[in-house]
């Protein structure tokens, strides 16, 4: 239990640590630890609370189930979609389009 305490605390030093650096110009590039809990963060981004801190304690144990990202939404998937095929015109563009629909 207090291994993952310990984790906590230093997965939410990195949270804080990461944010300063953000404010601040950076002099020099992000670690490798670093960048994983950005990574981490920013997957876990829209969580909050216990959720949160679970998902980002996952993904920084490698739990690649954790760090999924979010489903796409109808209007995400048809941007997505439409724009994979902005060379095609009427029944070919609709077919296309649809297929990747379901796809998605």
């Amino acid at each position: 239990m207090s291994m993952r305490l310990n984790l906590l605390v230093a997965g939410t030093a990195l949270v804080f640590a990461s944010a300063a650096f953000a404010a601040a110009p950076q002099a020099k590039p992000l670690s490798s630890s670093q960048q994983k809990m950005a990574d981490c963060s920013h997957a876990a981004k829209g969580k909050t609370g216990a959720d949160y801190k679970s998902s980002v304690s996952s993904c920084m144990k490698g739990d690649t189930a954790a760090a999924a990202p979010v489903k796409m939404t109808q209007q995400q998937k048809m941007a997505a979609c439409s724009k994979e095929n902005a060379g095609k015109k009427g029944a070919d563009y609709k077919s296309a389009v649809s297929a990747c629909l379901k796809a998605h």
